[in-house]
């Protein structure tokens, strides 16, 4: 059976603070836990204020200690604008503190200008040495050591949606998780394919394993699932917007507020990034998904409004693919 795992963004509900979508996405990595779920990852966005994810390895700790077997991971953390090192160093801190249970996911998505350059000023390192150097930082194959040594090491994925993180992730060695919900296109598959054709084993990992991230939009009934997508579609397109709101519009939200042509024709081509309906209906699709890329694992990402409705998508999730509670 294929493995289960979830991303969540913490977003900050209508109405809501960063502090209680902290404290929510705390509560739903438990609950991810006690369902059996293998993986729990969060994310790294800068200056989307409807999110309160920006800081993965902050949150990463306090995820950790709440609690015991869950792997907790960052999906992930954006490696241009940080020092490699640094990197290695946080992560292995996390791995001293809670052994096998530490995940590194690494990506290059680029943020506003401002952020970009209050993050790594002028700092101008190509990424596939980025890449090169966190992986030899994290197999002790670099003259400088990174600190604590540690007995066990963080799982390194590759975070990508194109030919060039794949190539980078086979070459370096370390697991591979595309990102369909960003590129669900029929030339996906071939990415996917190159990274594996082109694996080559290293201290970190010896075959190559893939994961592959949908968002997924689960309720009870196809019905409510739709009025919870709705609420999706707006969120998207605030975030596509000039000003969008310091929140994730509920459900109500969207239903008042409707779309007009020109959103709702982006929101139409947004939906192909979603799967959406009861919890056999989101099976299936995941299910077919992941036999096209021939996955190992599947990243959820329940991005959806309402912390009930978070909970809930992913306990039906578990029931339906018959996952062992812990």
């Amino acid at each position: 059976m294929i493995a289960l795992n979830i991303l969540d963004y913490s977003p900050i509900d209508e109405g809501g603070t960063a502090r209680e979508a902290l404290l929510q996405t705390t509560e739903l990595a438990k609950l991810a836990e006690q369902l059996g779920y293998k993986r729990f990852w969060v994310s790294e966005h800068h200056k989307v204020m409807s999110v309160a994810g920006s800081t993965p390895e902050m949150l990463m700790m306090h995820l950790a200690a709440s609690t015991s077997s869950i792997r907790i991971g960052s999906g992930g953390v954006m490696l241009p604008h940080y020092s490699a090192y640094k990197v290695a160093e946080n992560f292995r801190m996390l791995e001293a503190l809670y052994p096998n249970r530490i995940d590194l996911g690494v990506g290059r998505s680029r943020s506003y200008l401002k952020v970009n350059q209050a993050l790594n000023g002028n700092k101008r390192i190509p990424y596939d040495q980025q890449i090169e150097d966190l992986q030899q930082y994290l197999t002790d194959a670099n003259e400088l050591i990174a600190t604590p040594v540690t007995e066990t090491a963080p799982e390194m994925w590759v975070l990508g949606t194109g030919t060039g993180s794949a190539e980078l992730a086979a070459a370096n060695g370390t697991a591979y998780s595309y990102a369909h919900f960003a590129r669900p296109f029929a030339s996906s598959v071939d990415v996917v394919e190159t990274y594996r054709k082109r694996f080559q084993p290293s201290k970190l990992l010896e075959q190559p394993k893939v994961i592959i991230a949908v968002f997924a939009v689960v309720a009870e009934t196809a019905e409510q699932a739709e009025d919870i997508a709705k609420a999706f579609d707006l969120w998207l397109l605030f975030v596509e917007s000039d000003m969008p709101p310091p929140y994730y519009p509920s459900i109500e939200t969207a239903k008042a507020r409707g779309f007009s042509a020109g959103e709702q024709e982006k929101a139409m081509k947004n939906r192909k990034r979603m799967i959406i309906g009861d919890a056999e209906t989101v099976k299936a699709e995941i299910e077919r998904i992941a036999g096209l890329y021939d996955a190992d694992e599947v990243m959820i990402i329940p991005n959806v409004s309402g912390v009930e409705n978070r909970m809930k998508g992913i306990k039906l999730l578990a029931e339906a693919f018959g996952l062992t509670a812990k």
